[in-house]
């Protein structure tokens, strides 16, 4: 298995439930193997592997990132090993869901380690988690400017808190979430040029540009990537919902 992830706008944990050599991932020219935390933008990168095995791939919003490890703004644009993050608690969790009899079961205890840890720090401000999800029920067709009044807060304050607290800009998080909404679209069989109006773009070449940027394919490659095909299976609920599961 060999397949290109695409960006998304959530932070993905991959918890390597393989026996052997399990997953590897490659970004940019480093390499890293078994449980990882995948952060926003990571830009360029590939999952390999070799033989049967299983994962429990979990979707996070940005909001929660900051208290399920504690490092939002570190963790954007890179993939960080489970263990750097987690440490010993790491291990304890893939031993826990390795030996779980169901994958419901599997499900369950995932949910508990995250809610355990959800509870344990300050939460992300009230502010940032509303201007983020309104970006994201908006499809990233939204003003900064408006976000701002809509909260109270001036544009310059909301700017630096979402960035400070989430590891990304309001206006790059709006670009993900139209990327991604287009991106869907491209996979479901919809032509460019009809994606980039829907998806507010102001014309086909700029579609192009913000596709080759967030997932270094063209439209066309990221139509049939391999990794979309499998959303609306993986995630039928809602991308944020802390449950999914990829087998290979």
């Amino acid at each position: 298995m060999d397949i290109a992830m695409v960006a998304h706008p959530s932070v993905t944990l991959i918890i390597d439930l393989s026996e052997g050599e399990g997953l590897g991932y490659d970004i940019h020219g480093r390499h890293e193997r078994g449980s990882v935390v995948i952060g926003l933008l990571p830009g360029d990168l590939r999952v390999a592997g070799r033989g049967a095995g299983e994962c429990l791939q979990i979707r996070l919003e940005p909001a929660a990132i900051a208290a399920v490890f504690g490092a939002a703004t570190e963790l954007s644009g890179t993939v960080v090993s489970l263990d750097d993050v987690w440490g010993r608690d790491s291990g304890r969790a893939e031993d826990r869901l390795r030996a779980a009899a169901s994958w419901d079961e599997r499900f369950t205890i995932a949910a508990e380690i995250l809610g355990r840890r959800l509870g344990a720090r300050p939460p992300v401000d009230p502010e940032v988690v509303y201007t983020w999800r309104r970006t994201l029920t908006s499809r990233g067709r939204v003003r900064i400017d408006g976000l701002a009044d809509e909260v109270g807060w001036s544009r310059k304050r909301l700017w630096s808190r979402f960035r400070t607290q989430l590891g990304i800009t309001p206006k790059r998080a709006a670009r993900l979430v139209r990327f991604d909404h287009a991106a869907h679209l491209l996979a479901a069989g919809h032509a460019a040029a009809s994606v980039a109006a829907e998806s507010g773009y102001v014309d086909q070449p700029h579609l192009h540009r913000e596709v080759k940027a967030f997932a270094g394919l063209t439209p066309t490659a990221v139509a049939v990537a391999p990794w979309l095909a499998i959303d609306d299976v993986a995630w039928p609920v809602e991308p944020t919902h802390p449950r999914g599961a990829a087998r290979r």
